[in-house]
C-alpha cells in the first residue's frame, strides 16, 4: 500500500467518531444536512473532542489498572471501541441539548446571544406550544384541534390533526367534527398561519 492510500485510511479513521457523532445529531433533530466541506469540518471537531474523551478514559483505566487492578491491556481494538461509544454518547448529548434549547435560553439570560438553538422560529414555537391550533388553508378553510405530528420546515412535509373539525363563522360558532375520522393530514404548503391556542381556552367554544 502506498503512502497516500496510508494517510488517507489513517485520516478517515480518525474522522470516524466524529461522522458517526454527526450522524447520530442529525438524525435525531431538525436541522438540514450542511454541505460535504461544512461535514468534514464538523467531523474534525467532534473527532477532536472524541479524541479527547478517549484519552482521559485510558488515563483513568491505566490509573485503575495500576492501583485497583488490570481489565486487560490498553490496545487499539480498545481505543477504537470507546472511540464510537464516545461518538454516539456526545452525538445524542449535542442533539438533546439543541431539542431543548437549555443551552442558549441560559446563553440569553446573561446576554451573550438573543437566539435559540431551534434551527428556525417555525420548529421552536410549535416544539414550545404544546397545544390545541387552528390551521388556516389557502382555500379561507379553517381546521381545528390537536396537532399529532407537525412538519419541521413550513414548507415541506405534513400536518397530522386528531378529531380534526373544521370551522366556520366570525367567532367560530359553526363546527363540523369529521366522524369516524381519527387523524387528517394537511400538507404544509396549503397552509397560510396556525393559531395557537391559550393553554386556558384550549378548547373552542368548550
Amino acid at each position: 500500500m502506498d503512502p497516500i492510500s496510508k494517510e488517507i485510511i489513517s485520516l478517515l479513521s480518525y474522522l470516524l467518531p466524529g461522522f458517526i457523532a454527526a450522524w447520530v445529531y442529525y438524525g435525531i433533530t431538525a436541522y438540514s444536512k450542511p454541505s460535504q466541506f461544512e461535514r468534514v469540518v464538523q467531523a474534525l471537531i467532534y473527532s477532536v473532542i472524541v479524541q479527547m474523551g478517549v484519552n482521559i478514559v485510558q488515563g483513568i483505566s491505566s490509573f485503575f489498572g495500576r492501583h485497583v487492578f488490570s481489565l486487560g491491556k490498553w490496545t487499539k481494538n480498545s481505543a477504537l471501541g470507546w472511540s464510537i461509544f464516545l461518538a454516539f454518547l456526545i452525538g445524542l448529548i449535542f442533539a438533546r441539548y439543541a431539542n431543548n434549547d437549555k443551552i442558549h435560553s441560559i446563553l440569553r439570560k446573561w446576554s451573550f446571544t438573543v437566539a435559540t438553538s431551534h434551527p428556525s422560529e417555525w420548529f421552536g414555537v410549535f416544539s414550545q406550544n404544546k397545544t390545541y391550533v387552528v390551521l388556516h388553508l389557502k382555500d379561507d378553510r379553517r381546521l381545528y384541534r390537536w396537532p399529532e405530528e407537525w412538519p419541521s420546515q413550513p414548507n415541506a412535509g405534513h400536518f397530522s390533526i386528531t378529531e380534526a373539525e373544521w370551522l366556520s363563522g366570525a367567532k367560530n360558532e359553526n363546527r363540523i367534527m369529521l366522524e369516524g375520522v381519527s387523524n387528517i393530514l394537511i400538507p404544509a404548503q396549503e397552509v397560510v398561519f396556525v393559531e395557537f391556542m391559550k393553554l386556558n381556552e384550549n378548547k373552542i367554544g368548550d
